[in-house]
């Protein structure tokens, strides 16, 4: 069980590629490098730096009329709208065409389809993430699935009757 657990180092303390301890230098260093990098990650986290890069992004603006403002800002909302689109609709096939396959080999029409469609569909998209993700991901696509699915068969009650 032990082997499987990642040894905690702390940061230049760390063994050298040939298992050597690093040097007080070396590790002094790193320990600067890393100080460094906090400061620089929290100034860039403060509200202080983010209002003054604000206050040198925004003049890109100021000369422009409103024309020119609206066809950059509608531009750059496309190219977002373009690339979530795309995404959908992938995401779209990928479930229709796996539900028209599993009823075509059940040959049954019923909320099961949306189930096992759901859990293929939802296992293949997280096929990069490992074993977990892609179980976690096929079982809450196949109760999103199956939820959507008895919504759309509901029957309302007959409002005439």
């Amino acid at each position: 069980m032990d082997k499987l657990v990642a040894p905690f180092v702390v940061p230049g303390y760390e063994p050298g590629p040939d298992g050597t301890a690093k040097s007080i230098e070396e590790r002094a260093e790193i320990l600067r490098n890393i100080k460094q990098m906090r400061w620089v990650q929290e100034g860039m986290e403060s509200p202080v730096a983010k209002a003054t890069l604000s206050g040198v992004m925004a003049p890109r603006f100021d000369n422009m009329s409103t024309y020119n403002k609206s066809k950059i800002i509608f531009k750059d909302m496309g190219k977002g709208m373009w690339k979530s689109g795309a995404g959908f609709g992938k995401v779209g096939a990928l479930y229709a065409g796996t539900e028209c396959i599993v009823e075509g080999y059940r040959a049954k029409s019923d909320i099961w389809n949306s189930i096992y469609a759901g859990a293929i569909s939802g296992s293949v998209l997280a096929r990069n993430s490992g074993v977990k993700a892609m179980v976690f991901g096929g079982a809450g696509f196949a109760a999103f699935s199956a939820a959507i699915d008895l919504y759309m068969r509901w029957e309302s009650p007959d409002e005439d009757a």
